[in-house]
């Protein structure tokens, strides 16, 4: 009994701050369901898959602003959206104020709704180079950093942190002061450090204190698995969005049920076995269609393999993916599925 009347109080307390709309800069987003920007998974297509789920705002893939300045017509083309997918934000990395500030530029000039800074990204090739989520070490650099795009674009600018480098430095509360103090509209919190890395558990605790030290609207990220999961990170941490990542992998209904979950109480049904193998089929299409079948199949391989994960004999389908070539033979792999 005293787990239902939990369950209520979480669903009573989401569905009251559902009526209030988030706003980012001049974005108002619909609902307060998010995707995070992922490498190599949230490409325009999957993006535009989300959306039709519902999604108040997607994320392109992270581009380097040195990238966009050095080698533009490359690296911009990962940033290029289809209007379908507004609002949008472009993601960006750099440690150089001017750097990201001329990369920015660059990259308002493909009309998104907002350029997002990546404080986050915990991997070694990024945060090595002193960029990603060892900015958080240097709060006075991303002061810098988060004023120096401001002040070079005229589109709401966001900022992408976690909990700090470290247990020994869990300074996201003073990184996202830094940020507003920048000129941030926004700031997306996740809960785990950069040594943990998407190991361990997220600590929303960490969210609910940047919520409280600042006045720009908070984006709670980490371990949002099912709906239930986002009510409850609302209710605890009084964040303004929920960002679901790697629960949306193979999974973008994730992103339709929690908002119907938050807007009503009630859970919706997990997808059928023939829905997965309908949007599955869909995506491959539209993949392959975007980049040519040759790249188009290899990178699919990742996402038909997270879509069958848990299914019957998925470990049986998954090494049939991974050795396909062609569109044809994925297709036929799908459709075998029982």
């Amino acid at each position: 009994m005293a787990f239902c009347c939990l369950r209520y109080n979480i669903e009573k307390i989401c569905v009251a701050k559902e009526l209030d709309f988030v706003l980012i800069g001049n974005v108002k987003l619909q609902n307060k369901v998010v995707l995070a920007p992922m490498a190599g998974v949230t490409d325009s297509s999957f993006r535009q898959l989300v959306k039709e789920m519902g999604c108040a705002l997607v994320y392109t893939e992270m581009i380097s602003a040195k990238g966009a300045i050095c080698a533009p017509q490359q690296t911009l083309k990962i940033a290029t959206f289809h209007p379908r997918e507004r609002p949008i934000a472009v993601q960006i990395f750099g440690s150089d104020p001017s750097v990201m500030a001329e990369g920015a530029v660059l990259c308002e000039k493909l009309n998104p709704d907002i350029i997002d800074i990546n404080m986050g990204c915990p991997v070694k090739k990024v945060a090595g180079r002193g960029e990603g989520c060892a900015l958080m070490r240097d709060p006075d650099l991303v002061l810098q950093i988060v004023q120096a795009v401001c002040n070079s674009v005229s589109l709401p600018v966001t900022v992408k942190i976690r909990k700090g480098w470290d247990d020994a430095n869990s300074n996201a509360v003073e990184v996202a002061l830094a940020a507003q103090e920048g000129g941030a509209a926004a700031v997306a919190v996740h809960g785990r450090t950069r040594e943990q890395g998407y190991s361990g558990k997220a600590d929303w605790s960490i969210i609910q204190k940047v919520k409280a030290a600042v006045k720009i609207p908070v984006i709670g990220n980490g371990d949002i698995a099912h709906p239930e999961d986002a009510a409850r990170m609302l209710a605890q941490t009084g964040c303004d969005a929920v960002m679901i990542g790697r629960g949306a992998m193979g999974n973008p209904w994730l992103i339709r049920r929690t908002i119907l979950y938050l807007e009503t109480g009630r859970l919706p049904n997990e997808p059928t076995l023939a829905e997965k193998i309908a949007l599955a089929l869909r995506h491959l299409e539209m993949v392959v269609e975007s980049k040519g079948e040759y790249i188009g199949v290899r990178e699919m391989r990742k996402h038909l393999a997270w879509y069958l994960k848990g299914i019957k004999k998925a470990s049986y389908y998954r090494n049939l993916i991974m050795r396909a070539t062609t569109k044809a033979e994925l297709q036929k792999i799908l459709l075998s599925v029982t």
